[in-house]
């Protein structure tokens, strides 16, 4: 049964109304009309809001990340010596292979050795003399002991025997040392290895006249090795509280690698045996060095290499892709799956990023649903459609 709406007539001579003009009267008949016939219900189609948007997610699970870096760096031979003459004289003989390896104690070089031999005959002569000179004085004043209790001597007398005494036993002292600078000297003239290492170029030819600290080779020792770099200044301050970590105890070990030229590992780890406490201001970098074993040789000085060095460890952090991390005015952000299927807003500290993930430090739970593609458009409390991604988080 169709539904009529009437609008009821009105008497202008009766109703008391002043009369309005024609046009006002349809108008708002008309109104009246449609407000009569609006209140049928809309269609339920116009009453239904938009789907829940899709959101792609993944679950995080915590785990231990160690954040490395690379820095080239020049190897040194842990050792450098620089092998001079101690005594003047004239280069008889170098008595090595320039550039082959040397133990300590092997002879290198030989000094004339001729003057220091009579040097130290010499002294040895003059120490003789001082003994006995000594044991004369020795017998002269137990005699004038004796003879000054039988009162046949003076007490000066008696004094001037201890005197001889004293001084003959200063003679002594003077040859024995003397006669030891001799000893010296010739020893000195055959130049052994002060370390074992590689030998470098002689300074001098044979036949030279040598004084005393002319250099005459180097020694470097190659095993072990240094392989010395820089630090830039955020990376030397991350390694710093690593080491201040361990108060009161020893300093941990922090271990470093050597990226050989051809891309492989050097096979004999090394680590960090000093680390600058002064920035350079020019470079804004800290000088470091590291050391490793090389039995074989492996590496040279003078060589460049790569340094892999583990900067700083993480335990139990999140790491995840960076476009899960969106920030706002209160900070850094992520938004994750709540119970009810509504994007939950969460405030995160986040870290470094590695090998192309995002670390976070604070603000996840193990198993939290991280919502990580269309979380741009979504607002805190919005409902989702929760999609999970095709692999989890390792």
């Amino acid at each position: 049964m169709s539904r009529h709406c009437f609008t009821p007539a009105v008497d202008r001579r009766t109703s008391g109304f002043l009369p309005l003009p024609t046009t006002l009267v349809l108008l708002m008949g008309a109104l009246l009309l449609l407000a009569g016939c609006g209140n049928g219900s809309a269609p339920d189609s116009q009453q239904q809001g938009p789907p829940p948007m899709p959101a792609v997610f993944l679950t995080v699970v915590p785990e231990d990340v160690t954040v490395e870096v690379e820095y080239p760096g020049r190897v040194h031979g842990s050792r450098e010596v620089e092998v001079r003459a101690r005594v003047e004289g004239i280069l008889e003989k170098r008595l090595y292979t320039e550039g082959r390896t040397v133990r300590e104690k092997d002879h290198l070089f030989q000094i004339d050795p001729e003057p220091f031999a009579i040097a130290l005959q010499r002294a040895q002569a003059e120490q003789a003399a001082a003994k006995a000179e000594l044991q004369q004085a020795r017998r002269e004043r137990e005699r004038s002991a004796t003879l000054y209790q039988q009162d046949a001597i003076s007490q000066r007398e008696r004094d001037q025997a201890q005197t001889n005494l004293q001084l003959a036993e200063a003679r002594l002292a003077l040859a024995e040392s003397a006669l030891a600078d001799a000893r010296r000297n010739l020893r000195y003239a055959r130049v052994e290895a002060p370390i074992s290492g590689t030998t470098g170029l002689e300074s001098f030819p044979e036949g030279s006249l040598i004084e005393a600290g002319n250099l005459l080779t180097t020694i470097t020792s190659l095993d072990p090795v240094h392989l010395r770099f820089s630090l830039p200044e955020e990376d030397a301050a991350h390694l710093a509280r690593r080491l201040l970590s361990s108060a009161g105890t020893p300093p941990p070990l922090i271990e470093a690698t050597i990226r050989l030229a051809d891309g492989s590992d050097y096979r004999h780890p090394g680590h960090i045996d000093f680390t600058s406490r002064v920035i350079d201001p020019n470079t804004g970098s800290v000088s470091a060095r590291a050391v490793f074993a090389n039995p074989d040789g492996e590496l040279v000085p003078g060589q460049l290499l790569r340094l892999r060095l583990p900067l700083e460890k993480f335990s139990g952090v999140f790491a995840v892709p960076p476009a899960a991390v969106t920030t706002d005015r209160n900070g850094a952000r992520v938004f994750v799956v709540g119970a009810d299927n509504t994007a939950q807003a969460r405030p995160v500290k986040p870290g470094l990023q590695v090998n192309g993930r995002q670390l976070i430090l604070a603000g996840l739970e193990p198993g939290d649903r991280l919502i990580i593609n269309g979380q741009v458009a979504l607002a805190d409390g919005m409902p989702i459609t929760p999609i999970p991604a095709e692999h989890k988080e390792k």
